[in-house]
């Protein structure tokens, strides 16, 4: 099938957070929601949030994900997708990172000798 490019996964997946979780909430905790959300997929992915990675990594520019390979990249916009569609389906954020940590472990098995995802680390 034809998937969107990155970029508009991600602003899929923000939509999504934006329509289905900061309606929900006061005004003044919905920039704690988006850091939390993209905390979980961190989690999932990294085991460790934005700022423990910042903090095991003072002199770095940047962030964890600017320092991801290709293929934890690839993993982390099928995760994108897959948060978007739990949230829209009211999945608590506990039981969305169990599951989203369960399917990095299956997409990383999957994925690590792919051809593609090699041609791609080559190109970056």
């Amino acid at each position: 099938g034809i998937h969107p490019p990155p970029i508009e996964v991600g602003v899929f997946c923000h939509i999504m957070i934006k329509e289905h979780i900061i309606p929900q909430l006061p005004a003044n905790i919905a920039n704690i929601t988006y850091a939390n959300e993209a905390d979980v997929l961190n989690m999932a992915l990294f085991g460790k949030t934005a700022k423990q990675w910042r903090d095991e990594h003072p002199g770095t520019k940047g962030n964890i994900r600017d320092e991801a390979s290709a293929l934890e990249l690839i993993i982390l916009v099928n995760l994108e997708n897959l948060n978007a569609e739990f949230i829209k389906n009211g999945m608590p954020q506990s039981q969305r990172l169990i599951r989203l940590r369960e399917i990095v472990q299956q997409q990383v098995k999957s994925l690590s000798n792919s051809s593609s995802v090699a041609k791609i680390e080559k190109r970056i």
